[in-house]
Protein backbone atom coordinates (compact mmCIF):
# COMPACT_ATOMS: atom_id res chain seq x y z
CA UNK A 1 0.00 0.00 0.00
CA UNK A 2 1.41 3.29 -1.02
CA UNK A 3 -1.30 5.53 0.05
CA UNK A 4 -2.86 6.53 3.42
CA UNK A 5 -5.55 4.60 4.18
CA UNK A 6 -8.82 6.76 5.80
CA UNK A 7 -9.69 5.45 8.58
CA UNK A 8 -12.15 6.45 11.27
CA UNK A 9 -12.86 6.09 14.76
CA UNK A 10 -14.14 2.66 14.46
CA UNK A 11 -11.26 1.28 12.28
CA UNK A 12 -8.73 2.76 14.83
CA UNK A 13 -10.93 0.51 17.71
CA UNK A 14 -11.25 -2.78 15.18
CA UNK A 15 -7.43 -2.19 14.77
CA UNK A 16 -6.57 -1.77 17.95
CA UNK A 17 -8.46 -4.77 20.11
CA UNK A 18 -7.34 -7.27 16.99
CA UNK A 19 -3.56 -6.10 17.21
CA UNK A 20 -3.79 -6.73 21.21
CA UNK A 21 -6.41 -10.09 20.68
CA UNK A 22 -5.87 -11.61 16.52
CA UNK A 23 -7.84 -14.25 17.86
CA UNK A 24 -11.43 -12.21 18.98
CA UNK A 25 -14.31 -13.98 17.06
CA UNK A 26 -16.14 -11.28 14.50
CA UNK A 27 -19.29 -11.57 17.28
CA UNK A 28 -17.22 -10.38 20.45
CA UNK A 29 -15.00 -7.62 18.52
CA UNK A 30 -18.13 -6.20 16.95
CA UNK A 31 -19.42 -5.93 20.49
CA UNK A 32 -16.35 -4.37 22.06
CA UNK A 33 -16.51 -1.86 19.25
CA UNK A 34 -20.13 -1.08 19.37
CA UNK A 35 -21.52 -2.36 15.70
CA UNK A 36 -23.08 -5.13 14.14
CA UNK A 37 -21.25 -8.30 13.49
CA UNK A 38 -22.00 -8.07 9.64
CA UNK A 39 -20.72 -4.63 9.87
CA UNK A 40 -17.61 -5.68 11.94
CA UNK A 41 -16.74 -8.40 9.33
CA UNK A 42 -17.05 -5.84 6.07
CA UNK A 43 -14.75 -3.58 8.16
CA UNK A 44 -12.16 -6.07 8.70
CA UNK A 45 -12.46 -7.38 5.14
CA UNK A 46 -12.19 -3.75 3.86
CA UNK A 47 -8.52 -3.20 6.13
CA UNK A 48 -7.63 -6.05 4.90
CA UNK A 49 -7.96 -5.10 1.32
CA UNK A 50 -6.38 -1.71 1.82
CA UNK A 51 -3.35 -3.18 2.81
CA UNK A 52 -3.79 -1.58 6.74
CA UNK A 53 -3.96 -5.24 8.12
CA UNK A 54 -1.21 -7.13 6.50
CA UNK A 55 -1.99 -10.64 8.51
CA UNK A 56 -2.35 -12.10 11.93
CA UNK A 57 0.22 -14.12 13.64
CA UNK A 58 1.08 -15.73 16.82
CA UNK A 59 3.39 -14.14 19.42
CA UNK A 60 6.04 -17.03 20.58
CA UNK A 61 7.88 -16.47 23.78
CA UNK A 62 11.50 -17.72 22.64
CA UNK A 63 12.54 -18.54 25.58
CA UNK A 64 9.95 -21.81 26.06
CA UNK A 65 11.70 -22.95 22.32
CA UNK A 66 14.93 -22.95 23.91
CA UNK A 67 16.40 -19.91 22.17
CA UNK A 68 16.64 -17.44 25.62
CA UNK A 69 19.58 -15.61 24.30
CA UNK A 70 18.23 -12.67 22.05
CA UNK A 71 20.89 -10.16 20.34
CA UNK A 72 20.19 -6.95 18.46
CA UNK A 73 23.33 -7.05 15.26
CA UNK A 74 24.27 -3.76 13.60
CA UNK A 75 25.61 -4.73 10.46
CA UNK A 76 27.23 -2.26 7.67
CA UNK A 77 27.28 -3.21 4.45
CA UNK A 78 29.55 -2.43 1.62
CA UNK A 79 28.75 -1.78 -1.31
CA UNK A 80 25.43 -0.01 -0.47
CA UNK A 81 23.99 -0.63 -3.51
CA UNK A 82 20.26 -1.97 -4.54
CA UNK A 83 21.80 -5.44 -5.02
CA UNK A 84 23.87 -5.97 -2.21
CA UNK A 85 21.31 -4.94 0.18
CA UNK A 86 18.70 -7.11 -1.37
CA UNK A 87 21.33 -10.03 -0.86
CA UNK A 88 21.72 -9.28 2.22
CA UNK A 89 18.09 -9.08 3.41
CA UNK A 90 17.23 -12.12 1.59
CA UNK A 91 20.40 -14.10 3.31
CA UNK A 92 19.37 -12.80 6.79
CA UNK A 93 15.68 -13.32 6.21
CA UNK A 94 16.19 -17.45 5.30
CA UNK A 95 18.83 -17.96 8.76
CA UNK A 96 15.90 -19.31 10.86
CA UNK A 97 17.78 -17.07 14.35
CA UNK A 98 16.43 -14.08 12.53
CA UNK A 99 13.59 -12.45 13.71
CA UNK A 100 13.14 -9.32 12.26
CA UNK A 101 14.95 -7.11 10.19
CA UNK A 102 15.55 -3.43 9.53
CA UNK A 103 17.26 -1.58 6.97
CA UNK A 104 18.13 1.81 8.70
CA UNK A 105 19.74 5.15 8.28
CA UNK A 106 22.38 5.97 10.88
CA UNK A 107 25.44 4.30 11.56
CA UNK A 108 24.26 1.17 10.56
CA UNK A 109 22.52 -0.05 7.94
CA UNK A 110 20.93 -2.59 8.87
CA UNK A 111 19.76 -3.82 12.43
CA UNK A 112 18.77 -7.73 13.07
CA UNK A 113 17.23 -8.79 16.09
CA UNK A 114 18.02 -12.96 16.24
CA UNK A 115 17.07 -15.15 18.88
CA UNK A 116 19.63 -18.12 19.88
CA UNK A 117 20.21 -20.71 22.89
CA UNK A 118 23.36 -19.51 23.90
CA UNK A 119 26.96 -17.49 23.48
CA UNK A 120 28.05 -20.09 21.42
CA UNK A 121 25.19 -20.04 19.17
CA UNK A 122 25.74 -16.26 19.50
CA UNK A 123 29.29 -16.05 18.32
CA UNK A 124 28.71 -18.94 15.40
CA UNK A 125 25.82 -16.87 14.12
CA UNK A 126 27.78 -13.72 14.06
CA UNK A 127 31.12 -15.30 12.83
CA UNK A 128 30.01 -17.91 10.32
CA UNK A 129 26.86 -16.38 8.88
CA UNK A 130 27.25 -12.52 9.05
CA UNK A 131 30.96 -11.69 9.20
CA UNK A 132 32.20 -13.79 6.97
CA UNK A 133 30.01 -12.39 3.96
CA UNK A 134 31.78 -10.53 1.75
CA UNK A 135 29.74 -7.52 1.95
CA UNK A 136 29.54 -7.34 5.56
CA UNK A 137 32.47 -4.13 6.28
CA UNK A 138 31.61 -3.85 10.19
CA UNK A 139 28.71 -5.59 12.89
CA UNK A 140 28.26 -4.98 16.63
CA UNK A 141 26.34 -6.86 18.66
CA UNK A 142 23.65 -5.87 21.73
CA UNK A 143 22.47 -9.00 23.93
CA UNK A 144 19.05 -8.48 24.74
CA UNK A 145 18.67 -7.81 28.62
CA UNK A 146 14.51 -7.37 28.63
CA UNK A 147 12.13 -7.31 25.64
CA UNK A 148 9.39 -4.96 26.14
CA UNK A 149 6.04 -6.35 24.02
CA UNK A 150 5.14 -3.90 21.52
CA UNK A 151 2.26 -2.41 21.58
CA UNK A 152 -0.93 -1.59 19.72
CA UNK A 153 -0.08 0.96 16.86
CA UNK A 154 -2.68 3.76 17.92
CA UNK A 155 -2.90 7.05 16.70
CA UNK A 156 -1.32 9.98 19.01
CA UNK A 157 -4.30 11.73 20.42
CA UNK A 158 -4.15 14.82 18.66
CA UNK A 159 -4.86 12.38 15.30
CA UNK A 160 -7.68 9.89 16.74
CA UNK A 161 -10.59 10.33 14.26
CA UNK A 162 -13.35 11.43 15.97
CA UNK A 163 -15.72 10.17 13.50
CA UNK A 164 -17.39 7.76 11.68
CA UNK A 165 -17.13 7.30 8.15
CA UNK A 166 -20.14 7.85 6.29
CA UNK A 167 -21.03 5.11 3.91
CA UNK A 168 -21.06 5.52 0.42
Amino acid sequence: MSETAELDSVDWLILEALQNDATLPNRSLAERVGIAPSTCLQRVRRLRDLGVITGFHAVVDPRTTGLPLEAVVSVNVRPHTRPVVAAFRRFVMAQPETRSLFHVSGQADFLVHIAVADSTHLQAFLMDKIASRAEVRNLTSSVVLERVETRALTPPDDQRPTHRRRRV
